[in-house]
């Protein structure tokens, strides 16, 4: 590095302005929007530190992909078919997502060891295809018995495919793999770390958790494929979480999200998500939709459906969370929400598995409880997400509250509409807060003020 002091100014000042003109370029042709904060913390570390920042943006700074195109088509709720508000089923049209289908049946599983027996079953009972995808399949008990199920299934003659996201893969054994694959089951990484970096590609991670069988049945929800998901452990409870089954034209509409990420596993950059005909749904069942966000939309679906659902609610918010770092524009709709009078709770883990998510989300959380929000701290892990939203609408699955999950990864949620599925989330949320203890603001220090917006800013990049 002796070089870098042998520079000129006149020299350092073009290193300076190559990078920021790299910025603008990628920002603008890529029309990759950015947060305020965001852009200033970029602009700020490639003018003051361009020989990191510089590199660093080239790697980490893609949120958008360039392909992505906006989809103004906006369908009369009417015609769906489905007993939703008008205005989420307006949104999520002109948004370009998967239209609503009623289905034969929802089943949810807030019980670990009843998921992974159910889940289990459903790779067993496949004829035709298994899509999984799923940002971490340990080597341990559950990632076993999951791979040895897909194996079974292969050697039945069933096409069975596993997607594992590059950096979630890591937990995941090269044997596991080896195994899978030499049982007749391809496997394929997203975004190779090492195969793309200069691309822009290494920041956009694989979140979604879906597994499809036979256009017929879809599980999804928050659980990864690892014990702690799952199992109690000597000593340690298995985590709080949420899956689910649907039995119905919804894993139609999955396979088809399968493929899109399939294909571009291995950092091709994806065409645009496009939003598919809707298979032909079930007179009188539960309606559900799938919500996918990320890099392969041109908007942030999910973020935009939760900030009009905080404009549209009328007496409740109910939210479960392990990681709460909302964008600005989310903390102050909620907090305009609690300042109408609508109730909101938020659940959250008093000590999750990543401590620099426990400090960033602080000052939200203070911010939250000042407005009149039911803040709480549940005493263990807790790894669900989910939203309920009055008795019209209840989300659940991947995404996470926090900058990277809303505007970052490749998520997938799943819009409940039925009376029955609402009700059931909103049960299970208010059990949980039950459990919970009251979150106490309380001022900060100055020197843990100044941290936590250094940790928040950081945790809005990465």
């Amino acid at each position: 590095m002796h070089w870098l002091f042998s520079l000129t100014p006149l020299e350092h000042g073009a290193f300076v302005f190559v990078g920021l003109l790299i910025y603008v370029m990628v920002t603008r042709i890529g029309q990759q929007h950015r947060h305020p904060s965001a852009a200033m913390a970029w602009v700020m570390s490639i003018a003051l530190l361009p020989y990191v920042g510089t590199p660093l943006f080239l790697i980490f700074g893609t949120r958008k992909l360039a392909r992505a195109r906006r989809r103004f088509v906006v369908r009369a709720p009417a015609a769906v078919g489905t007993e939703g508000p008008d205005w989420a089923l307006t949104l999520l049209a002109a948004l370009g997502v998967p239209p609503p289908v009623r289905n034969v049946s929802i089943a949810f599983q807030g019980e670990g060891e009843r998921a992974l027996h159910e889940l289990v079953a459903l790779i067993d009972g496949a004829r035709q295809r298994v899509d999984l995808s799923t940002f971490v399949m340990a080597d341990d008990a559950v990632g076993t018995a999951v791979s040895a199920a897909l194996v079974r299934a292969a050697a039945r003659g069933v096409q069975a495919r596993v997607l594992l996201d590059a950096i979630g893969g890591l937990r995941t054994s090269r044997r596991l793999a080896r195994e899978l694959r030499a049982g007749g089951v391809p496997v394929r990484w997203f975004m190779p770390v090492v195969r793309n970096p200069v691309r822009g590609r290494t920041n956009l991670r694989n979140h979604r958790k879906l597994v499809a069988v036979d256009g017929e049945s879809v599980w999804s929800g928050g659980r990864n494929l690892a014990a702690e998901y799952f199992v109690d452990a000597p000593g340690r409870p298995a985590w709080r979480d949420l899956s689910f089954v649907v039995h119905g034209p919804l894993a139609t509409q999955a396979h088809e999200t399968f493929d899109h990420d399939w294909a571009a596993a291995w950092g091709k950059s994806p065409r645009a998500a496009r939003a598919t005909v809707s298979p032909p749904g079930v007179d009188g069942g539960p309606g559900a939709q799938l919500v996918p966000s990320g890099p392969d939309h041109a908007d942030d679906t999910v973020h935009a459906l939760l900030l009009a659902s905080a404009y549209h609610a009328r007496e409740r918010i109910l939210a479960v969370t392990p990681y709460f770092i909302p964008d600005d524009a989310l903390l102050a709709a909620w907090c305009i929400a609690c300042r109408r009078g609508v109730r909101l709770t938020l659940v959250v883990p008093q000590r999750s598995n990543h401590w620099m998510a426990d400090w960033a989300r602080e000052r939200a959380l203070r911010a939250l409880a000042a407005a009149g929000a039911q803040v709480l701290l549940f005493p263990s892990m807790i790894h669900a997400k989910s939203v309920v939203v009055d008795r019209q609408l209840a989300l659940c699955g991947s995404a996470n509250l926090d900058g990277r999950s809303l505007f970052v990864n490749f998520e997938l949620m799943t819009a409940f509409y039925g009376a029955e599925e609402i009700a059931w989330l909103a049960e299970w949320i208010d059990a949980q807060a039950q459990q919970s203890g009251a979150y106490e603001a309380r001022a900060p220090s100055w020197g843990r003020d100044v941290l936590e917006g250094v940790v928040r800013s950081v945790g809005f990049q990465l």
